[in-house]
């Protein structure tokens, strides 16, 4: 995609605290929300966004000050796409159990992956697991 497309585009570098995860998620939210999304989908990008922060924050970067994220996002008319990039060793996406699974419902371990797949178009993770780039086209939500 071009990147005359995008109406409004962020690159934040931030502390690894939840604080300034928050700061973020609420600009992109009412970016949403301004440029007219439907509640339905701002309601999935923000479960979405926040699960892979809190991710990058806290299991990525382990809440260490000398550690940053890193937040792009490209809001279209009928797209956003948002990155989340963490200082951390990464994790292998394809591994992490499904909550689902009888023996697994009383752990809370892989829910923020399940429910990122569960409300964005596109999750994709890199070939080191600290970044994920999610996607959440309006054209083709229910």
């Amino acid at each position: 995609m071009s990147d005359d497309r995008w109406i409004w585009q962020c690159n934040r570098m931030i502390p690894s605290d939840a604080v300034a995860g928050r700061r973020v998620l609420d600009t992109v939210l009412r970016q949403l929300e301004s440029h007219n999304w439907d509640r339905r989908d701002v309601f999935g990008v923000h479960l979405a966004m926040e699960e892979a922060l809190v991710n990058a924050i806290i299991h990525g970067n382990h809440l260490d000050p000398g550690k940053k994220v890193t937040v792009r996002c490209r809001i279209a008319p009928d797209l956003v796409r948002i990155e989340i990039t963490d200082q951390g060793e990464g994790f292998s996406s394809g591994k992490v159990p499904d909550p689902t699974s009888p023996n697994r419902l009383g752990s809370p371990s892989g829910r923020g992956v399940m429910l990122m797949k569960a409300f964005m178009s596109r999750v994709q993770f890199n070939a080191t697991g600290n970044s994920v780039t999610l996607e959440k086209d309006r054209r083709t939500s229910p």
